[in-house]
């Protein structure tokens, strides 16, 4: 198997995925060959750590012909122009959650994407769906649960930040901070789950952090097809478990759980269903354990479409675009106090 060469570009989330390059499963598949950033002391470091070649634009890094595949780590605003300049330059891209502010934008570089025979992934929807979500769709039709009602699915860390005067720091840039950068996994998960939303209503607060954007925070979604779920995202609470995300998702006939009960870093998550069967009402439960992967990157399903030409399913683009209505109708619910209606796009 040859590695494919990748540039990374953006460091400061970058820098933590070239160390999962370096050291996860996909080491068979990328040898990370450059990187790039607008901060010429993190490229210098990075260059000189990793053994990578340097570069401090897009432009320069864009002219190297040995450069194969462009990982984008830059902030979400205005990252479909950045798509479309890689692109462009004849190079396929993965990149990061959540995928792009703009919805319309996010569906028309897809949409391009296609056209111009382009790869491009992102970990959050992933192209492939992670295990949690194929034993929920598998149990759901296997035992016949019937429509979906409700969910309640959080996430919580500790995170003390400073303010730095970056993205993060941006109410525009980075609207209900704990969702748009955590959330984003369980929004996305949500929609393979329960379908398209038709309302979102927004609760934040600033209880701990010295950023100027809210660490807490609470987001309700009115699916298009009646259910109702609940997502709590906070940078405030320290309770031992790190990045705890505890799930409770109702069907007409059962109900799932995921990660509910307390656990240690490195525990396998246990699903779990409880049902009834409709006919006989007796009790039906299920349980298997699940890999916390919602938000990992998808290296070999990346290196396999590349290398195979496999462009990005309509599902897929459909799946991207959806969660990112959800972000644009919270961020509207969250400056004007209301419940907004999800906007289409064209």
């Amino acid at each position: 198997m040859e590695k494919l060469n990748i540039a990374i570009v953006g460091l400061r989330f970058g820098s933590t995925v070239i160390e999962e390059l370096l050291e996860g499963e996909c080491n068979p598949y990328f040898h990370v060959y450059a990187v790039c950033d607008l901060d010429p002391s993190k490229v210098d470091d990075s260059a000189r750590k990793y053994g990578a070649k340097p570069y401090y634009s897009m432009e320069s890094l864009l002219a190297d012909p040995e450069i194969q595949v462009v990982g984008l780590y830059t902030p979400p605003a205005g990252r479909a122009e950045l798509i479309d300049q890689i692109m462009s330059a004849g190079r396929d891209v993965i990149t990061t959650k959540p995928f792009e502010l703009s919805p319309q934008k996010a569906l028309d570089i897809l949409t391009k994407a296609i056209a111009m025979k382009r790869v491009v992934h992102l970990n959050s929807p992933g192209p492939v769906w992670h295990e949690t979500l194929t034993y929920i769709k598998a149990w759901t039709a296997k035992y016949e649960l019937g429509i979906p009602i409700g969910g309640r699915w959080d996430i919580w860390v500790n995170y003390r930040e400073k303010a730095d005067g970056g993205w993060y720091d941006d109410p525009e840039r980075c609207p209900v901070a704990p969702i748009f950068r955590l959330g984003i996994y369980i929004i996305n998960d949500m929609v393979r789950i329960f379908g398209p939303v038709h309302k979102v209503s927004t609760l934040s607060s600033r209880l701990i952090t010295e950023r100027p954007t809210v660490d807490n925070s609470q987001v309700s979604l009115l699916f298009r097809n009646g259910a109702i779920a609940n997502i709590f995202g906070s940078f405030c609470v320290d309770d031992s478990q790190r990045y705890k995300s505890p799930m409770i998702l109702n069907f007409e006939y059962g109900t799932f759980y995921c990660d509910v009960m307390p656990t240690n870093e490195g525990d396998a998550n246990k699903l779990l269903l409880v049902a009834c069967d409709p006919i006989t009402k007796q009790r039906i439960t299920e349980e298997v354990e699940v890999t916390g992967d919602a938000g990992r990157y998808q290296w070999e399903a990346f290196y396999e479409s590349v290398c195979e030409r496999k462009m990005n399913e309509e599902a897929y683009i459909h799946d991207v675009v959806e969660g990112l209505k959800i972000i644009e109708a919270m961020q509207r619910s969250e400056s004007r106090g209301t419940v907004e209606v999800v906007r289409e796009v064209l």
